[in-house]
């Protein structure tokens, strides 16, 4: 989707070249076209994006220039956990055929992923991976030990951290790197400033990047390799979860000082930012079917109206005012006939223009969240 890294600031990373550090997008419409020839040419509809990292703008354009195109392929890349990857975004990109992503959680400690300058948190990633576990899309993490400065006990908080996410199933796969030191990161480039020693000094006759170093702690990380990965293995095929973390070491590790339910606790809390104004609005579903219902109740008839909604998994029925509903299956229909996007400004200012009443009431309304679980996205 794009050459180059758009973030382009992580400190083990090669960044200082240019093919981390000339930042490229392609067009959403120049991707699909090739994805289109590419299925002319091959029979194959299966696709593996590989980004640094894919910007969540332009995968949700290809997405919607996917759908826009009725294309049934499968599709993947390597992401970062960018909080701009809501519910919604991440329903759309299953919708046009995303099934995984992997992504670099690194080490699972805010200290180190700010040293790193990731740019994420350990709450975001949990609460990205969830999102993008509830829409369907399986997620690969990868994991990272021995980065310069970290702690033992850093090492068995992240561990914890990883455990935890897979416990309550919002990571499916993932794998252990001891870190590396290479010559065009920030770490490479300058190893004083992350207390570690460069021991590499013999230039080579084609190419220098890994660079042999050593902590100025004398810490030793290799030792953590085997007890890492054996928990994770473990974790992957969901057992090993009610296991001491010192049950995976042969030497002593210190106990966890991250909270049991952390993470958990975290999805709990999180709170919600509403919409902005400019986001799009898809609708995955077919035109709705308005059915109206009467009812006598002590001499009494009332009118109810009943939204009938077919997506691909399922059939919804929504009760709503009448007026509501009518308005409804209008705009949908406006919004499939016409091939210009709608963003939730547009929609919020022709449900007040013709329905007189306050888009806000309605739009967190218990009807309106059935319209968003079964078919209204807003990305």
């Amino acid at each position: 989707m794009a050459h180059g890294c758009y973030w382009g600031k992580c400190t083990f990373c090669d960044i200082s070249l240019d093919y981390i550090k000339v930042y490229e997008p392609i067009a959403a419409k120049q991707i699909v076209d090739r994805m289109e020839e590419l299925i002319e040419s091959t029979q194959n509809t299966g696709f593996h994006f590989v980004d640094e990292a894919a910007p969540p703008a332009l995968m949700r354009e290809v997405a919607l220039e996917i759908l826009k195109r009725k294309l049934s392929v499968t599709w993947w890349t390597n992401i970062r956990f960018e909080k701009s990857f809501t519910y919604d975004l991440c329903r759309l990109l299953k919708a046009s055929g995303c099934i995984a992503v992997s992504g670099g959680l690194e080490v699972a400690s805010d200290r180190l992923l700010k040293l790193i300058d990731k740019g994420v948190t350990v709450d975001q990633v949990a609460i990205v991976n969830r999102n993008f576990t509830e829409a369907g899309i399986m997620i690969h993490a990868y994991l990272m030990y021995g980065f310069p400065t970290q702690t033992t006990q850093e090492t068995i908080d992240s561990l914890e951290m990883v455990r935890q996410l897979f416990e309550i199933g919002i990571l499916q796969s993932g794998f252990w790197h001891q870190f590396a030191m290479t010559a065009h990161s920030p770490v490479g480039l300058n190893p004083e400033k992350y207390n570690v020693i460069n021991h590499s000094v013999e230039v080579g006759t084609f190419a220098n990047n890994d660079m042999i170093h050593e902590e100025k702690s004398g810490m030793d990380h290799q030792q953590f390799s085997y007890g890492l990965k054996k928990s994770l293995f473990n974790y992957m095929h969901g057992v090993g979860f009610d296991l001491s973390l010192q049950e995976w070491f042969d030497f002593k590790v210190p106990r966890t000082t991250v909270p049991k339910f952390y993470i958990e606790d975290v999805l709990n809390n999180e709170t919600f930012s509403g919409h902005k104004p400019n986001q799009k609005i898809v609708w995955l579903g077919g035109i709705p079917n308005l059915k109206m219902t009467t009812k006598t109740k002590k001499g009494i008839t009332y009118e109810n109206a009943m939204l009938e909604i077919h997506t691909k998994n399922e059939a919804v029925e929504i009760r709503v005012e009448k007026e509501i509903g009518e308005w409804i299956v209008q705009f949908i229909k406006d919004l499939k006939q016409n091939p210009k996007i709608k963003t939730f400004q547009q929609m919020k200012s022709d449900f007040e223009e013709k329905l007189q009443m306050d888009f806000d009431v309605f739009i967190y309304s218990k009807p309106a969240e059935k319209l968003k679980e079964s078919a209204l996205l807003v990305v």
